[in-house]
C-alpha cells in the first residue's frame, strides 16, 4: 500500500491515546507496515520539547513561546519520524497533530487560529494526514474523567473554561478545515470507539 497518515485529535480525557495505541495493535497483527507516535514529542528532540512544554516549572512560560515550541517539536517530528515513513509505505497513526495547536493555541491561548496556523504551516512543510480523526465529546464528561487522575501536566493544569474554549475551538477549526476529517462519537464505550475508529479506517484506505 501507499504510505497513509492518521493523526487523532480531541481534547484531553477524550480516550484518543487509549484508543490510538488499540489501533495500532491491531494493525501490528496485518501484513501492515505501522509506525504508533505522539505529539509533542516523538523523537528524541521532540521529547525533550515535550518535557519543556507540559513542566508544571515552566509557569513563566508566554503563549507565543508554547505555540513555537509545539511548532519546533512537529517540524522535528515530520522531518525525522513521518515523512521518512511515509516514504517507506508505512501507516502512521499520531496522537495530536496540527489541528491541537490550532485549537490550544490558537484559541484556548487566544494566539488566532489563522497566526498559529501560519508558523505549523512552515514547521509541517506540506506534510499533511490522509485522515484525521476526532474525538467528539464534551468537556463536561472529559472534565470529570480527568479527575480521577492525579498528575497533570501544566496544560491539563488549566481551568474549565480553557478547555471548553478548546473544545468549541476543535468545532469551529473542523468547519473551517474539513477535508479528510471524520467524527468519532468518544461518549461511547472503548469497544464501540474502537469499533468506529476502524471501520472508519478500512473505509478510508479502500
Amino acid at each position: 500500500m501507499e504510505g497513509f497518515f492518521i493523526a487523532l485529535e480531541g481534547p484531553d480525557g477524550s480516550g484518543k491515546s487509549t484508543i490510538g495505541e488499540l489501533i495500532y495493535k491491531h494493525f501490528l497483527e496485518t501484513d501492515i507496515d505501522v509506525v504508533y507516535t505522539r505529539e509533542p514529542g516523538g523523537t528524541n528532540i521532540g521529547e525533550k520539547i515535550r518535557d519543556i512544554i507540559l513542566d508544571n516549572v515552566n509557569t513563566e512560560m508566554s503563549n507565543r513561546a508554547e505555540a513555537l515550541l509545539y511548532a519546533a517539536s512537529r517540524a522535528q517530528h515530520v522531518d525525522e519520524k513521518i515523512r521518512p515513513a511515509i516514504k517507506e509505505r508505512k501507516l502512521v497513526i499520531c496522537d495530536r497533530f496540527v489541528f491541537s495547536s490550532l485549537a490550544y493555541q490558537g484559541v484556548g491561548r487566544k494566539l488566532g487560529i489563522d497566526q498559529v496556523k501560519m508558523i505549523n504551516d512552515f514547521a509541517i512543510n506540506e506534510m499533511k494526514p490522509d485522515l484525521v480523526l476526532f474525538f467528539d465529546i464534551d468537556p463536561i464528561y472529559t472534565l470529570e474523567r480527568k479527575k480521577i487522575e492525579f498528575n497533570y501536566d501544566r496544560l491539563e493544569n488549566e481551568g474549565d473554561s480553557f478547555h471548553k474554549n478548546v473544545f468549541n475551538g476543535y468545532q469551529d477549526i473542523i468547519k473551517k478545515y474539513p477535508d479528510n476529517v471524520k467524527i468519532i462519537d468518544a461518549r461511547k464505550s472503548i469497544e464501540e470507539v474502537l469499533e468506529q475508529c476502524l471501520n472508519t479506517i478500512t473505509e478510508v484506505m479502500k
